[in-house]
């Protein structure tokens, strides 16, 4: 999959500087034929909606009409291809992921029925979302103390969080703390007072970040919880 994600690069990169060099500067005045041609077309055009669906098959076919469309010349078309086949592999990616977390965490069984691999390749990011604990309805009264697990590639919050990791004197001031979680650095934020005191562990992997929310649960806990996860094997797959 490696040598075939390299290849979509490659067409990719191709596909936009040879996009380039065929544009052309339209004329100044359009002819009445071309007028009248504009004229006659819908205001609105149709907008094609691609959703990924993380299936490998999806996948080579993508693949297959991207090569298909470049070597015709149709550069757009395969342009297209390109970024639908991308999506698909980050949505397979995030499925491997959740195969990967374990089954239970602090006694808690994983809520598979809820899992969820969202997003779009590109600055968007792919969201893999886990719950462990027990199911709620809209009916339940009772407080929601399950353990939540997202690893969001391409997050925002990288720059941000690696920069307090990198000065331990700031990170480990007032209520952040900075730990190590399978050799990687980690920060565990607390937030609330009182009898409302939760914490939040955000750890980052290249340009993605595991965050790990447990309602009820102490500091010690939230860091076991990180620790339970198969961090090296995510950080294999997302690099």
């Amino acid at each position: 999959m490696k040598y075939i994600f390299l290849f979509s690069i490659s067409v990719f990169a191709l596909t936009n500087s040879q996009a380039q060099k065929k544009s052309t500067a339209k004329p100044a005045a359009a002819t009445q034929a071309v007028q009248k041609s504009e004229a006659a077309k819908p205001a609105a055009a149709t907008q094609t909606v691609f959703m990924a669906t993380g299936d490998p098959a999806s996948f080579k076919k993508l693949a297959g009409d991207a090569r298909s469309n470049y070597d015709a010349g149709k550069l757009d078309d395969s342009r297209f291809a390109l970024q639908q086949m991308l999506s698909e592999l980050d949505i397979i990616i995030g499925k491997e992921v959740l195969k990967a977390l374990p089954a239970t965490i602090l006694d808690k069984p994983a809520l598979t029925k809820q899992d969820n691999v969202s997003g779009a390749s590109g600055f968007l990011g792919v969201v893999v979302h886990r719950e462990y604990g027990q199911e709620y309805n809209s009916a339940s009264t009772e407080e929601n103390k399950n353990i939540n697990i997202e690893i969001i590639t391409n997050s925002p919050l990288i720059a941000s969080i690696n920069s307090l990791l990198s000065i331990p004197l700031i990170g480990n001031t007032g209520d952040n703390k900075v730990i190590k979680i399978s050799g990687y650095k980690a920060l565990v934020t607390k937030n609330g007072d009182g009898d409302n005191v939760s914490y939040e562990l955000q750890l980052p992997l290249g340009s993605s970040m595991i965050t790990v929310k447990a309602p009820g649960a102490t500091q010690e806990q939230v860091a076991q919880i990180a620790g339970s996860l198969p961090v090296q094997e995510i950080a294999k797959m997302l690099q």
